[in-house]
């Protein structure tokens, strides 16, 4: 009888170590994915910064490059 109880002890003790392994295992994937989450937010947030700066910087030196090809036009005009 004492054996039968020892038994049935056992196996709930392992029955609730496996759901608490399970939702462990549950914690940690979804942990892992809002890190994922974040370094893919993070990296679109440091490509699009990036792409701002360009489009910047393209749009200064297009204006001075038709700044100074009208000058120069003006000039071949004038003079």
């Amino acid at each position: 009888m004492r054996m039968q109880r020892s038994l049935a002890y056992y196996e709930r003790a392992f029955q609730d170590r496996a759901r608490e392994e399970l939702a462990r295992r549950e914690l940690l994937r979804q942990r892992a994915a809002e890190r994922a989450r974040a370094r893919r937010l993070a990296r679109q947030r440091r490509r699009g910064k990036l792409n701002f700066v360009l489009l910047v910087l393209l749009l200064v030196a297009t204006a001075i490059a038709v700044t100074v090809a009208m000058f120069q036009a003006l000039a071949l005009v004038v003079g």
